[in-house]
């Protein structure tokens, strides 16, 4: 079954409008035509069972089914603050993070961060993440669209997650497993888990200092070095093991 997101505004007591690029999807792409089945998410966890009721020229509506409620969401949310990698690795990263339930990806300009993006290419890459997230959330049946924020430099990103409840960063000069462990045992349900993981050349030692500095955890990922794209799936992957309901 297809699976779109739409405004909340387009949800209405017995119906959904589908508008936008989807539209021509729908009738163009998928051919579909009135009386199949899609699956309509407000983007906020609660997905509509609905029934294509009239297909129109900008527009597409569906008959409300069956509703929904959350259920494909972790207990937790986790937000991962990336490193500006090379080339096309974020939007590996991106995808990949939305698959395994991230709820936000942050690009961070870190100090040995190689890409420099001024401010029209960070818009148009941003953008493009978020078509990327977007993309994945459907492919993966997510209830949510998970946000992919500006890019902010690493002062920036350490002020806006000192808010969370649980701050990580893997570090190769971390403790050992069993502290990860524990790190990881204390995340509740309900919790906001922020990530950072640094660039190819990794995080310089004042930046690691500034996270610790409020409050967050160094952890290892093993003894092996991970790539930058390789090191949030693995955490992120830890954590929805861990916390999978």
């Amino acid at each position: 079954m297809y699976r779109f997101f739409v405004d909340k505004n387009n949800i209405f007591e017995d119906k959904i409008a589908v508008e936008g690029q989807d539209v021509n999807h729908i009738k163009n792409v998928l051919r579909m035509k009135i009386g199949e089945t899609v699956l309509l998410s407000d983007g906020e966890d609660r997905e509509y069972i609905c029934e294509i009721s009239e297909i129109e020229e900008d527009r597409v509506l569906a008959r409300i089914i069956d509703i929904e409620g959350p259920s494909r969401e972790l207990s937790i949310k986790v937000t991962l603050f990336q490193g500006l990698p090379k080339g096309d690795k974020m939007e590996t990263v991106i995808q990949k993070m939305v698959e395994l339930g991230g709820y936000s990806i942050v690009p961070v300009a870190t100090k040995r961060s190689i890409v420099k993006l001024d401010a029209k290419k960070a818009g148009a890459k941003v953008a493009r993440w978020n078509a990327i997230s977007e993309s994945a959330a459907k492919q993966s049946k997510r209830g949510i669209v998970p946000e992919v924020l500006d890019v902010m430099t690493f002062g920036e990103a350490i002020k806006l997650a000192k808010d969370f409840d649980k701050i990580l960063i893997p570090y190769e000069e971390a403790e050992n497993m069993d502290y990860t462990r524990k790190v990881v045992d204390s995340i509740e349900p309900g919790d906001s888990v922020a990530v950072f993981i640094g660039p190819e050349g990794g995080f310089a030692p004042e930046e690691v200092s500034k996270a610790l500095e409020v409050g967050a955890k160094s952890v290892t990922l093993g003894r092996r070095i991970l790539r930058t794209e390789t090191a949030g799936m693995a955490l992120m992957s830890v954590l929805m093991y861990a916390m999978e309901e």
